[in-house]
């Protein structure tokens, strides 16, 4: 291996070690006002922006949540496996995105709900650990005091590259939504180790892409 690419190597590991510390300090704020049971930062699987969720999950600290996304996926029960057993060796949460039948089958500790599933959340209550929901401007945040759902995953709160993200709500916003909801929320959208601790103080923290500051690299065979 050159020294070149070494040095890149080493100023790349500098730059992560750096947004880990970041995220970090965000999470343990947020967990100082967060119920117990729920975890500082949940990380959300997409498809195309984490094409390999298990090298995030394999670096993720312990109490945080992930958010299994499949969208349909024919591998989604295989998918959902090895996250799981990934998630039970790291002491993880795993919810599964709106598929409470895949979240029973393979015993995962919740599901996460798009706002429109709002029904099949409150058939399913009392069936998990954890029920979360998303949220969006314009939410009547009144709705979410008769859905069993432990938390709210409101989005999006900084600009982010998810075509459905609409206008970024900002810190401030985000907060005035926080306090008016009747369970505890979640920033989503946008979200990353520069901007966490602006928002950790009144919210729990979410992201896709944002934390892949814990994505185990694959050895260079080089």
């Amino acid at each position: 291996m050159s020294w070149f690419k070494v040095s890149v190597i080493l100023m790349s590991e500098k730059a992560q070690y750096g947004s880990r510390r970041k995220a970090l300090m965000a999470a343990r704020v947020a967990a100082r006002h967060l119920p117990e049971g729920l975890p500082p930062a949940f990380f959300l699987t997409d498809p195309a922006r984490t094409p390999h969720p298990e090298r995030v999950v394999a670096g993720l600290p312990a109490g945080w949540g992930v958010i299994y996304r499949h969208f349909g996926a024919a591998d989604r029960e295989a998918v959902a496996r090895r996250l799981l057993k990934l998630c039970r060796q790291r002491k993880l949460l795993l919810l599964i995105g709106a598929d409470a039948e895949l979240a029973v089958k393979i015993g995962a500790d919740g599901v996460h709900w798009p706002g429109r599933m709002a029904g099949a959340a409150r058939r399913w209550r009392g069936r998990f650990k954890i029920q979360t929901m998303s949220g969006h401007f314009g939410d009547n945040p009144g709705q979410f005091r008769t859905l069993p759902v432990n938390a709210v995953l409101y989005s999006a709160v900084f600009a982010s590259r998810s075509a459905s993200a609409g206008t970024a709500l900002g810190a401030q916003r985000f907060r005035r939504i926080a306090r008016s909801l009747p369970c505890p929320a979640y920033a989503l959208g946008g979200v990353n180790p520069d901007n966490g601790l602006s928002i950790a103080g009144f919210g729990g923290l979410a992201a896709i892409d944002g934390w892949r500051c814990f994505e185990v690299q694959q050895t260079d065979p080089e």
